[in-house]
């Protein structure tokens, strides 16, 4: 059974005057069957760290640690080995506001029948409809332009492209932006249906909604670092760091309050916890960086969690 496994990712971007932390020391594990959902405040990493396994960084990047993909490790891969061997094949990306990476002067049907020639060997190749079908859309609905499609069919769109190679990995990069409540509650059933299928998920997401219905995990991150890792629904009804409970506590359903203070700047981080300046039970010790330390697959970094 092929895994991901993801030890002390980190990602720097060097700037004329800066250097920028994006992500630090990151590590986690997925295998098929299951999803894993890493949510945070915009800016923390997340989108980061999705593109760091898929090779999609900038040139001014600079990348530390592993990300095995079975024997593959994702970070030192060439360009060429990931286009050939991991990109839509093993790995799917949903991207976010999936319209705007389609092509406007083709159908859907045409990019998508671009994407199994590519993928697929003419003899084995499975017809667009087949899969279209699987990410809930009709025959009538591949023979639009993008500018016909709704939000939540170019999300569906979106999907049948990760799929087109049949990988067991698919990375949906904050996918419910922009859509209403409903189409969000099609989307999370849709991903709880490829789980179920076997293959593994790693949503990237601030809708924390979402990832209680959708994730059996919930990683949640901070200034680039994961501060609180475990079931979804033990982080989500009972968290552990600061943050984390600041999250939920921020949503309409619960106190409906915000987290005081912003994130720090990604140039500026403090030497100690990142959230000490935002935390309401920051003591002496928080001056040094807590590890992510793990009691009963529940795991959080912080010096006196709640």
């Amino acid at each position: 059974m092929v895994t991901l496994t993801v030890e002390e990712l980190s990602v720097r971007f060097t700037l004329p005057d800066a250097v920028v932390a994006a992500v630090s020391d990151v590590s986690f594990s997925l295998v098929p069957g299951e999803c894993l959902a890493l949510v945070g405040e915009s800016g923390c990493g997340k989108s980061v760290l999705a593109s760091a396994l898929l090779g999609f960084l900038p040139g001014n990047a600079e990348v530390a640690g592993r990300a095995m993909l079975g024997p593959l490790d994702l970070l030192t891969a060439t360009d060429d080995v990931l286009s050939r061997e991991v990109r839509g094949r093993q790995i799917g990306l949903v991207p976010q506001s999936p319209a705007a990476h389609l092509t406007p002067v083709r159908t859907a049907r045409s990019q998508l029948e671009e994407a199994l020639r590519h993928l697929h060997p003419a003899e084995s190749r499975p017809a667009a409809d087949f899969v279209a079908a699987r990410a809930g859309l009709s025959p009538a609905d591949l023979d639009l332009y993008p500018h016909q499609l709704s939000g939540g069919m170019a999300q569906r769109v979106a999907t049948a492209l990760a799929l087109a190679g049949d990988p067991w990995l698919i990375i949906a990069d904050e996918p419910t932006t922009g859509l209403d409540r409903a189409l969000v509650d099609a989307l999370v059933a849709e991903l709880r249906l490829l789980v179920a299928d076997g293959r593994a998920v790693l949503l990237i997401t601030h809708d924390l909604a979402a990832a209680r219905r959708v994730a059996d995990r919930i990683a949640v991150m901070y200034a680039g670092r994961l501060i609180e890792v475990g079931p979804g629904a033990e982080v989500l009804d009972a968290p552990r760091h600061p943050y984390a409970r600041g999250l939920v506590d921020a949503l309409p359903d619960r106190a409906f309050t915000p987290i005081r203070g912003l994130p720090p700047v990604l140039t500026e981080l403090p030497p100690g916890c990142a959230f000490s300046p935002r935390c309401d039970r920051v003591a002496e010790e928080c001056a040094d960086r807590p590890p992510l330390t793990e009691d009963h697959g529940h795991a959080v970094a912080c010096h006196n969690p709640c």
